[in-house]
Formats: C-alpha cells, sequence, structure tokens
C-alpha cells in the first residue's frame, strides 16, 4: 500500500507527500526530485519552475479554496 499523499491547500500549491514520489511528463519522462519526500504542485498557473510551486500564487494573489467531498460513481463504459 502506498503512503502517497495529496494535500489540496487552500491558495496555494498542490503538496505531494509520501516516499517514492515520481512525477513524469507526458511523454513519460521522470523529473529529477534529489530523493524529496515532499514537493508542491503550481496550482496558480504563474510558476516559473512548472509544474513545481515556486510560491508566485503569493505574488498574483491566487485564490482557490476547495474542501472535501465525494465525487459521483464513474459512468459506466460502454
Amino acid at each position: 500500500m502506498s503512503n502517497l499523499k495529496i494535500v489540496v491547500r487552500n491558495n496555494g500549491p498542490l503538496r505531494v507527500e509520501g516516499e517514492g514520489i515520481l512525477i513524469v511528463d507526458q511523454d513519460g519522462k521522470a523529473y529529477g526530485l534529489a530523493g524529496r519526500t515532499a514537493v508542491g504542485l503550481c496550482r496558480c498557473g504563474h510558476s516559473e519552475k512548472k509544474p513545481f510551486c515556486d510560491g508566485t500564487h503569493g505574488k498574483v494573489a491566487f485564490r482557490s479554496e476547495c474542501v472535501a467531498h465525494e465525487l459521483p460513481p464513474p459512468a459506466p463504459k460502454v
């Protein structure tokens, strides 16, 4: 079982925490995380280090507050 956890931070990044984090681009090439067990992923779209957060959300007054909720079941495949 994975110990990966993603925390949606209000007005900030997605924080990914856990051992063995693997983040790949659309071609499957892995980003080098230098052994980190926590990284922040940009949600504001203004980071100079995308997909990683560089704190720019604070400078651009990014606002997005999220509260946990249940998703509906997936639609059946036809």
